[in-house]
């Protein structure tokens, strides 16, 4: 099978030049660029961004830039806008098109080489799988303990339980998993071309596995890059 990774990452952030900060040394991108690019599984690299500065460092780790056109880069613009965008450079430009991509995100050093191949070998094992992620369990955030306000100011339950019982203790609770935005391993026939896709990520199908992990974290302020250097020191797979 064709696997590629695709690195994006756009320049318009509140936090200036965010993917390129540096973190011990190297910028931000260059970890999750390096863990897929020491996958055994992976033979195609690209990069996609609206920012020369990006694909400039995302070069140096090997990997082909595809320039983003500026109207799939705006605060607004959805993530799938970009993979499709890439896919279609891959094949018009690059002779390629993937059964399986990577795609990681510029701005998350919390990455392993180890966690992208078992996601990997997850699809490899069984090709009706649209998708494996990484994810969080989470019960401190549960969706049944959420609250919304109501219009007269209040506090109300954010979905309708009906007459669901639900348990204050969190240990009580179904185990609820948050997708990380580290990476993310597609089928692409199953994922970003189906039609029945689990909103809001409809471009991860609908047949999506979690591939748990204990941490992820993406980098939106300054102390955010503090935090990922500690990850990394304690953590990255040289």
């Amino acid at each position: 099978m064709n696997i590629a990774a695709l690195l994006t990452g756009r320049g318009n952030n509140t936090l200036k030049d965010k993917n390129i900060l540096p973190v011990l040394g190297k910028p931000l991108l260059y970890y999750p660029a390096k863990a897929a690019a020491d996958s055994s599984h992976i033979t195609r690299y690209f990069a996609s961004s609206d920012d020369p500065n990006i694909l400039a460092e995302a070069e140096k780790v090997g990997y082909t830039s595809i320039a983003r056109p500026p109207e799939l880069a705006l605060p607004t613009s959805q993530h799938v806008e970009a993979i499709m965008h890439a896919l279609k450079c891959m094949n018009e430009h690059h002779d390629l098109q993937p059964d399986i991509l990577v795609v990681l995100l510029a701005n998350n050093g919390i990455v392993k080489t180890s966690w992208i191949n078992g996601c990997i070998e997850q699809i490899l094992d069984d090709p009706t799988i649209s998708a494996v992620v990484p994810v969080n369990v989470e019960s401190d955030h549960h969706p049944v303990r959420a609250k919304k306000m109501n219009g007269d100011g209040f506090l109300e339950p954010f979905f309708d339980l009906g007459s669901t019982q639900v348990s204050t203790n969190r240990q009580d609770l179904e185990p609820c998993f948050f997708l990380g935005h580290n990476f993310w391993v597609l089928n692409v026939a199953r994922s970003v071309y189906a039609e029945d896709g689990q909103l809001p990520w409809s471009f991860m199908g609908n047949r999506i596995k979690p591939y748990p992990v204990e941490k992820v974290f993406d980098v939106h302020a300054r102390e955010d890059l503090a935090l990922t250097e500690r990850w990394i020191k304690d953590n990255y797979e040289y």
